[in-house]
């Protein structure tokens, strides 16, 4: 069986308990949508801005409190963290940013604050403002490195070189923050080997989390024309799997792994359709 170090292991051993994801949507957008750096976001993501999971409601207590009731049946005992997952969670004017992270993290149902964000999008008043949440509660920062390659950066217009995500890294270190690297694997014409070196560079920067992500289309991302045009393949279910026995032993034991797949949204899920069989899979998983 596959040996890792799992969320849920870092979980416990940190928290004494398992922690549960409560994904809230902060009504943030992207400089890659917006023209500052880009328009139509990163090649692969959604109009939602891989937000479909997120909590309903008009305000953060709504959203939190629909999203503890989504996971209520598997709830045993543990914890939560409140994911602000759509778009860039730190781009925002620091006032904002500062009323919405507080409000959540000081309550007390909520026991880790985690980000997902650019590396392009931390600033010194960010950096900050982070540190200073961080010494109230547990913060994580969440960054879409996805790959390494040059001509895949290109290709997903992902909008900043991969030294900004070098120097995001040591700057979130430097003030004391979680750092969970994002990785695609099965990104056109990448090998093997052009995965595992986008895997060593996420450890070798100092991530202290890893969340590996299968290449899936969807309807209303910017891949999806491309995917019907037959230019952009996707893995089958037996790839994948043989990618993960591959690349799972290069993460040290330091490292947690914070996923091993994605499921898309079922409603716009284009492809692999196997992907969204999210039980099926993690059984899969399971047996490597």
């Amino acid at each position: 069986m596959m040996e890792y170090y799992s969320m849920n292991d870092y979980c416990r051993e940190t928290f004494g308990k398992k922690l549960y994801k409560l994904s809230l949507d902060g009504g943030f957008t992207c400089p890659n949508r917006d023209g500052t750096c880009g328009v139509g976001g990163c090649i692969f993501c959604s109009a939602g801005g891989s937000g479909e999971f997120t909590g309903r409601g008009a305000t953060l207590g709504e959203q939190i409190e629909d999203a503890k009731r989504r996971v209520a049946a598997k709830h045993k005992n543990g914890g939560y963290i409140a994911y602000f997952q759509s778009y860039t969670g730190t781009y925002a004017p620091i006032g904002r940013l500062r009323a919405l992270y507080t409000e959540v993290i000081s309550r007390d149902d909520i026991d880790v604050l985690s980000i997902a964000t650019r590396p392009d999008c931390l600033g010194p008043e960010v950096l900050a403002l982070l540190r200073e949440l961080n010494d109230k509660k547990p913060v994580w920062i969440e960054l879409g490195l996805q790959t390494t390659k040059e001509e895949s950066v290109r290709f997903i217009r992902r909008g900043y070189g991969t030294p900004v995500y070098d120097r995001a890294v040591r700057d979130l270190k430097k003030a004391g923050i979680y750092v969970i690297t994002h990785v695609i694997l099965g990104l056109p014409g990448e090998t093997e080997e052009d995965m595992r070196e986008t895997l060593l560079h996420a450890v070798g920067a100092g991530t202290d989390g890893v969340k590996l992500q299968l290449l899936h289309v969807l309807k209303d991302s910017d891949l999806y024309p491309l995917w019907l045009a037959g230019e952009v393949p996707t893995l089958s279910m037996e790839e994948y799997l043989d990618l993960l026995r591959f690349l799972v032993p290069h993460i040290p034991p330091t490292v947690a792994v914070h996923r091993l797949t994605g499921d898309g949204d079922k409603r716009t899920l284009a492809a692999p359709m196997w992907s969204a069989d999210k039980k099926r899979v993690l059984n899969a998983i399971g047996k490597l």
